[in-house]
């Protein structure tokens, strides 16, 4: 597949009968699938299709999946509540007798809360199942549309994260360039220093082996190796077919490791500073890559 983000929203209507519905799924950044489902009482089914669906289509993210389904009033009797009626005329009473408040009418009466109750009538249990059937066609248009909304991000963040590896790149080729000029640097500072001890006393052999010895400790071949070999791992797993989000990230942590060790065994002012703009460069790929699944 390709490349996909982990933030996305969707959104289903469906009808069936006396029932109406609307399905909404989005999914943040996470480091791990964790799927939740929000739906109407009585369709326990509901819950296991979503999370199912979601393991289906998935590997990484928050994923929140919200069904709000009504039924028409009109497919149920309309009854008043007798008891809760009474409620109210009782805890109003004192005050209609001491004239505080108007006697009241009925379609006041009414309009409050509980008074008007709409008892559904049974509903088959084949009904039940066909409404049941089409929310699940629209759970599962819900998680397409989320899955292709991901998709759109994963293909917004492709050309970002392509840039980011070809400016890495550049910069290890940069520091590459200017660290052929490390060893010699390094030694000329050694024979001044150790010269300024000893002064012509200074043995020929001992400059020489304190000199190898600094250049071995400050050669960073490795670490540009390294890093060039990154490079070539994240191209490939930029255009292959797999989720590469955990990937990605543990290579920006591998690009960092040697940034961090290239700037430590820095001489130089200018290597130095490509090596602090190699982890700049790392730091902006590493937050990009937070957003791949």
């Amino acid at each position: 597949m390709a490349l996909s983000g982990m933030t996305g929203f969707a959104r289903v209507e469906g009808a069936h009968g006396a029932w109406s519905w609307a399905v909404e799924a989005r999914s943040v950044n996470g480091r791990n699938l964790e799927t939740r489902f929000r739906g109407p009482p009585g369709f326990d089914a509901l819950d296991k299709a979503a999370r199912d669906g979601a393991q289906a289509r998935f590997q990484r993210g928050q994923l929140t999946v919200n069904l709000q389904a009504k039924r028409l009033e009109t497919s149920g009797a309309t009854q008043v509540n007798i008891e809760v009626l009474e409620r109210y005329l009782m805890a109003g009473g004192p005050y209609v007798a001491t004239g505080m408040v108007a006697k009241p009418t009925l379609d006041g009466l009414l309009a409050l809360r509980g008074v008007i109750e709409v008892r559904e009538e049974d509903e088959a249990e084949e009904d039940r199942a066909a409404v049941e059937a089409a929310m699940l066609v629209s759970l599962a248009q819900a998680l397409d549309d989320l899955r292709g909304a991901r998709q759109e991000e994963g293909a917004a963040l492709a050309p970002i994260l392509a840039a980011l590896v070809v400016r890495i790149e550049d910069l290890t080729a940069q520091a590459e360039d200017e660290a052929r000029g490390q060893p010699a640097v390094l030694r000329d500072r050694f024979v001044r220093k150790l010269s300024d001890l000893l002064g012509e006393a200074a043995p020929a052999e001992r400059i020489v082996q304190e000199a190898a010895a600094l250049a071995v400790k400050a050669d960073v071949r490795e670490e540009l190796d390294r890093l060039s070999s990154h490079v070539a791992a994240a191209r490939a797993l930029l255009a292959s077919d797999v989720a590469a989000g955990r990937r990605l990230d543990f290579l920006s942590q591998e690009f960092m490791r040697e940034a961090n060790t290239l700037c430590s065994k820095s001489a130089l002012t200018a290597l130095t500073a490509h090596g602090l703009e190699l982890k700049a460069t790392i730091e902006q790929f590493r937050e990009q890559v937070q957003n791949v699944e």
